[in-house]
């Protein structure tokens, strides 16, 4: 598998992405995500952080739902295999690792972006300054998920063992050179290490507006100068094709359940009918797939 970036990809800034992860920080912060309210608390200090849903309109709650959902997906999909050791990659202020050494006995390295990472450990001093008795063991580093001599040094602090390696917010920033070369990386690593590769940020492009729906106007302006919609897949099977091209393939999907997501009562009492229609006909626009190296057998199947 040939990884060597273009001088396109290698002189790319990274760095103009955190403001995003701010942003999804105070929308997570109106559900039960661990550690979201307090997070959101603590950058908005000392202005006072509100989370009151009844005030929220349906774009609000419509967003609040998609990435709850998202969240939630992951946690599905690890929990279903008995590994010790996580990498998560390009983690924003989500605190997974957190809140799972907390009853779990894991290993589990949580990166991003160095901005982001300084941030985020000033917020973790601060939720364990007393009385923090972890049953696992958390790490939180700068990485660059492109740079392959990074990812492997990561890696290699982890004990023997196979690896779970996450991703939630990152594939949709990533053109297809990177998402090739993101792929060829992982793959290396689960190849040697054995382990899953849980992927929530599968997105596909969809012909509607979702301004109606999804996107203010303010976030149109971010997802134009990050090519979001271009650099989203042009379907599912598409995007399974790009892994099993690098040698991974499916292992489970995770089943989507939005029964008890913070945003649901607010998006079905303020729904129009208009909208209602676009989100009946855009049908599905994310998966979250749980990826493994391929058997010599496997490559194409779908599980």
């Amino acid at each position: 598998m040939n990884n060597t970036p273009t001088e396109e990809t290698r002189n790319r800034d990274y760095s103009s992405i955190s403001p995003s992860a701010k942003q999804l920080l105070l929308l997570k912060g109106f559900t039960e995500i661990p550690f979201a309210r307090q997070a959101a608390e603590l950058m908005l200090h000392p202005k006072e952080y509100i989370a009151n849903l009844a005030d929220m309109d349906f774009s609000f709650n419509a967003r609040l739902m998609h990435f709850e959902s998202r969240y939630r997906s992951i946690d599905e999909l690890l929990n279903g295999v008995p590994i010790s050791n996580v990498l998560e990659l390009s983690s924003g202020f989500s605190f997974r690792g957190l809140d799972l050494i907390m009853h779990k006995d894991v290993n589990y390295i949580d990166t991003d972006l160095p901005e982001v990472i300084d941030i985020k450990k000033n917020f973790i001093d601060a939720f364990t300054a007393k009385d923090f008795k972890p049953v696992g063991k958390l790490q939180t580093f700068a990485l660059n998920a492109l740079d392959e001599q990074q990812f492997k040094d990561t890696i290699n602090l982890f004990p023997p063992g196979e690896v779970a390696i996450l991703t939630e917010g990152l594939m949709m920033y990533l053109n297809p050179e990177e998402k090739k070369k993101l792929c060829g990386i992982i793959h290396n690593v689960l190849k040697e290490r054995g382990g899953y590769w849980i992927v929530a940020d599968i997105y596909i492009r969809k012909d509607i507006d979702q301004r109606n729906i999804m996107v203010t106007e303010a976030l149109q302006g971010f997802y134009d100068t990050h090519k979001i919609e271009d650099n989203k897949f042009e379907s599912f099977e598409a995007a399974e094709k790009l892994f099993n091209d690098n040698g991974l393939v499916i292992d489970k999907a995770a089943g989507g359940d939005y029964s008890n997501l913070s945003g649901l009562p607010g998006f079905l009492s303020k729904a129009s009918e208009g909208q209602v229609d676009i989100i009946k006909n855009a049908g599905k626009i994310r998966a979250t797939w749980r990826l493994k190296v391929a058997a010599s057998n496997e490559v194409g199947q779908q599980s």
